[in-house]
């Protein structure tokens, strides 16, 4: 009787001394979580603005688009799913043109930014499209961004809300935006 009533000590200390050993690697962690630092991207516009993105933890700050939702499209001049869903994007720009940003960002193509201007012209885009290496970039930071089309919605926050692959119907994108918006 006296061994178990030792036994039973011994795993009873065990157990209260490995929980407060967690509690002590939880409140590491938080540390280490404040010392993360968030990239910023500067996209350059074919018409020579600059769009200023800051990254946080499921989030994108646009600088100039607070307290709108944002579609951020990655396209490419020649891919056929790309230039099909303009029209849409287009449509949703004028629709919700006080509530909403669309922005393009070329990858996977190279092109100048003369060649793009044509390219915005020929489609009549109503919207920022940007050209440059940090697009790129972006991509690969939202999580290696293969396919295109691929779309991201943000809320009014700058939460990323959904992310689309492949070419999606407008209703869909326009019952996503009404969400958004809210």
């Amino acid at each position: 009787m006296q061994f178990k009533k030792i036994v039973f000590f011994a795993i009873l200390s065990l157990l209260v001394f490995t929980a407060c050993d967690s509690k002590n690697k939880k409140s590491n962690n938080l540390t280490e979580e404040k010392a993360i630092s968030y990239p910023t991207f500067i996209l350059k516009q074919v018409n020579g603005k600059e769009i200023e993105i800051k990254t946080s933890k499921n989030k994108l700050t646009i600088k100039n688009y607070e307290n709108k939702a944002i579609l951020i499209s990655f396209f490419a001049t020649w891919c056929p799913p790309c230039k099909a869903e303009i029209p849409h994007l287009i449509n949703l720009q004028n629709k919700y043109k006080k509530d909403l940003q669309i922005i393009s960002l070329l990858v996977a193509d190279q092109k100048t930014n003369d060649e793009l201007n044509a390219f915005v012209s020929k489609f009549k885009i109503n919207y920022p499209v940007t050209n440059g290496k940090a697009n790129d970039e972006l991509a690969k930071y939202l999580g290696e961004t293969k396919t295109i089309p691929t779309i991201y919605m943000l809320k009014r926050d700058g939460t990323i809300m959904e992310k689309y692959i492949g070419t999606v119907p407008e209703e869909m994108l326009e019952s996503d935006i009404q969400k958004a918006i809210k």
